[in-house]
């Protein structure tokens, strides 16, 4: 008006279709939650391992259900580790056969399996599959008891859960992860022979002398015993997940899934520590 041009404002003009004359705001980074939730799940963890460990010192003691969990810890998982040994034994022997025929040290082929079954792979593998099989059975369990509300019946009754389920369940995957590793080494150590006399005929006893030669009780028991650790980190973290469960039968699936996920990682993990630490002490 009056002569003069009317500058139009960004306001006034006509919004275009897929732009925007403002800067989207950027997402912010959950940075401080992550935190938060990492902090807040190790300080449950301690706390329930706390719990724990209290129940399980002061009696009454759960006798019956201890032969309970041992029995669905150990012999129920008895033949899936003993396949996993085995096919871990056989496809060792021959693959250390090819390498080692490249520089013509067959000869230490039954060294070299003993000590990989005995030493590393035998345990590993028994850790991972137990962490599959009872880390998912154990977390989806509890997870199943407490949204059906029956951990809270339990405790109505004066009875203790965590004496009564998850002390038990602990205590009987380290108990048993040093027998069910015994057994993979048995099965690997077997079909690693099997492997190895298919290819060139040796016999057993041959084969056993071989292996063990120059060997010492302190090159095989503490690799074997490094697996109650590993049984103690399976039973915490799948009953410490199944016991703080929400969310109806989605929360039970969640729960089975990560007892598993971060039973396996925290069961590599500790391989690594206890390995340097072995080492260090018994070397």
């Amino acid at each position: 008006m009056n002569g003069q041009a009317i500058t139009p404002s960004p306001e006034m003009l006509p919004a275009i279709p897929g732009h925007s004359s403002a800067h989207p705001p950027r997402p912010a980074i959950p940075t401080v939650g992550l935190v938060n939730g990492f902090f807040e799940w190790f300080g449950g963890l301690g706390t329930f391992s706390w719990r724990v460990l209290r129940a399980a010192v002061t009696p009454p003691y759960e006798w019956r259900e201890l032969i309970r969990q041992l029995d669905e810890v150990g012999s129920q998982s008895l033949p899936l580790v003993a396949l996993a040994g085995a096919a871990v034994g056989a496809v060792l022997s021959m693959e250390v056969r090819s390498s080692m025929a490249r520089f013509g040290a067959t000869s230490i082929l039954p060294s070299a399996v003993v000590y990989s079954v005995i030493q590393e792979m035998g345990p590993t593998i028994t850790g991972l599959v137990v962490s599959g099989r009872v880390g998912a059975g154990i977390g989806a369990e509890l997870a199943s008891m407490k949204v059906t509300e029956q951990i809270d019946a339990i405790e109505v009754s004066a009875i203790n859960p965590y004496r009564f389920l998850a002390s038990t369940r602990i205590l009987a995957c380290i108990l048993m992860l040093p027998l069910l590793t015994v057994a993979a080494d048995a099965s690997g150590v077997l079909m690693g022979w099997v492997a190895q006399t298919l290819v060139q005929p040796i016999s057993f006893h041959q084969f056993i002398v071989t292996g063990f030669a120059g060997s010492t009780l302190k090159d095989f028991l503490p690799p074997t015993f490094k697996t109650a650790v590993f049984g103690l980190i399976i039973g915490l973290v799948a009953c410490f997940q199944g016991m703080r469960t929400r969310g109806g039968a989605e929360g039970v699936g969640r729960a089975a899934t990560n007892s598993v996920v971060l039973a396996s990682l925290f069961v590599i993990l500790a391989d690594v520590v206890l390995v340097k630490l072995i080492l260090v002490v018994f070397q």
